[in-house]
């Protein structure tokens, strides 16, 4: 229900029935603790509820602050690392989204470094060109997101 509010099924690939399976393989990796609280009202198995482990907790930090750190990510990790951002300290959430915008300006440089045609224009090599372009698009509006989230 949680991830429904969320919109998750909007920025992310879960399926509910994933939801479910991937919780077990969770437990069973030892990330999380099962607790059965309740029996069905409908006759299935009983409602369970999960708890984050010692181990679980170490990897859902790690994993949070991968998503706000890489620039180059899907855009459901970032939705989710964004979405998160509230569990980490301030100064280190901070931290973490400035050393992105410099990820991206470096991705950019060498874009622009490796990928520019010898004449200097990208349209010189017309539907290539507009790789480079989108690419280096991509960089710099990334940053300047980043920059407003970080502001």
């Amino acid at each position: 229900n949680d991830l429904e509010f969320w919109g998750a099924h909007e920025w992310s690939n879960a399926k509910p029935g994933s939801i479910y399976h991937a919780l077990k393989q969770m437990a069973k990796q030892g990330l999380l603790r099962a607790h059965d609280v309740a029996p069905s009202t409908a006759g299935g198995p009983p409602r369970t509820e999960y708890e984050l482990t010692g181990a679980g907790e170490e990897e859902y930090f790690r994993l949070l602050r991968e998503a706000l750190l890489r620039h180059d990510q899907k855009i459901d990790e970032l939705t989710a690392g964004v979405g998160f951002i509230v569990d980490l300290p301030r100064a280190e959430a901070i931290d973490l989204l400035k050393r992105r915008v410099a990820a991206l300006e470096e991705w950019r440089a060498e874009v622009v470094r490796h990928w520019t045609p010898p004449d200097g224009t990208p349209d010189a090599w017309g539907h290539i060109g507009e790789i480079m372009k989108f690419w280096v698009h991509s960089a710099d509006s990334g940053a300047a997101w980043t920059r407003g989230l970080i502001e």
